[in-house]
């Protein structure tokens, strides 16, 4: 055999070696594994650490509020046809564990905040002899409106989907550094933003308590909530409305802040009441369309903060 052949063939087995080799693992499974997130930003943080290697989808549509979600029986079908779910967990889905019952079979469940330290909701004294109206003993399940914690989110994803797809390890792992710096990148950005806001003006007023680990990161303090409770699947009492109504006023908070979709009417009376403006439409619970001004978790967070900084500063 000639040297010149010799040589195409040394060529070509190298051309056979980066194609196979070289980026396997990044490209698509051949038989994608089922991957399901609960919702809709959570499946955003989980497609970033997956990449190109898995395709996720969503359980829940955009917009919808997570605390008053019931599964469908095509919900249910839908979880039990997948190989990974992942899940907010703290009690955000309160159904999940009768729902994984019904769906029977076998798979990978990632608790995307799992291990991380619930933080202590303050209710007032006349809010805790109310316990019909709310769920006073259950934790905060919002971790993610703090991106330092969704770092940890990240590190759930990644290990669980490394559980499930053994040989996608590296990409796994590479996506989710990637991720989590862009994730730092966000928190020193919002640090900056929310140094535009004088100290004695980081009051926040939301329709329910939600903002509670965005506001201990960032240096906020959470005046109230219209609805005092972790859901809003409880209602405030005229008692609890009149009692914010107070510690808007002493405070001098100077505005609510409503999730997107959320009825805004006890807002506007409660604003008709001390003065202060109603501001809508922030991204707590779900990203907005493709189109829309918040599409990605990243966007989510951003757009809030800078709703925020914009009336309080």
């Amino acid at each position: 055999m000639s040297r010149l052949s010799n040589a195409w063939l040394i060529i070509f087995a190298l051309l056979l070696c980066l194609s196979g080799c070289g980026g396997g693992e990044s490209t698509a499974l051949d038989q994608p594994i089922p991957v399901l997130a609960v919702e809709s930003f959570l499946a955003d943080i989980t497609q970033n650490v997956a990449g190109e290697r898995l395709q996720v989808e969503t359980l829940m549509p955009l917009g919808l509020d997570p605390h008053t979600f019931e599964p469908t029986p095509q919900d249910v079908a839908r979880i039990a046809e997948s190989q990974v779910l992942v899940v907010n967990g703290a009690g955000l889905e309160e159904w999940i564990d009768e729902t994984l019952e019904n769906a029977g079979g076998q798979r990978t469940v990632i608790e995307a905040a799992a291990g991380l330290q619930s933080r202590e909701v303050h209710h007032d004294e006349e809010s805790e002899s109310d316990d019909h109206h709310h769920h006073h003993h259950e934790g905060d399940p919002h971790f993610w409106l703090d991106p330092n914690n969704v770092i940890h989110y990240v590190e759930n994803i990644r290990d669980g989907l490394i559980q499930a797809d053994p040989e996608g390890r590296d990409v796994y792992t590479q996506n989710a550094a990637a991720y989590i710096a862009q994730l730092q990148e966000l928190d020193l950005w919002i640090v900056e933003k929310v140094a535009q806001v004088p100290e004695e003006r980081r009051l926040l007023v939301t329709n329910h308590e939600s903002f509670g680990y965005y506001a201990d990161r960032y240096g906020f303090q959470v005046v109230g909530a219209i609805v005092p409770s972790v859901s809003t699947g409880s209602s405030p009492s005229a008692q609890e409305l009149a009692s914010l109504v107070d510690r808007i006023r002493e405070t001098g908070a100077p505005a609510i802040f409503l999730a997107m979709g959320v009825n805004p009417k006890l807002a506007e009376q409660i604003a008709q009441e001390t003065g202060v403006r109603v501001v809508t439409g922030l991204y707590t619970h779900s990203p907005s369309d493709p189109a829309g001004p918040a599409p990605t978790y990243l966007d989510m967070i951003r757009y809030n903060t800078q709703a925020i900084v914009e009336v309080l500063k």
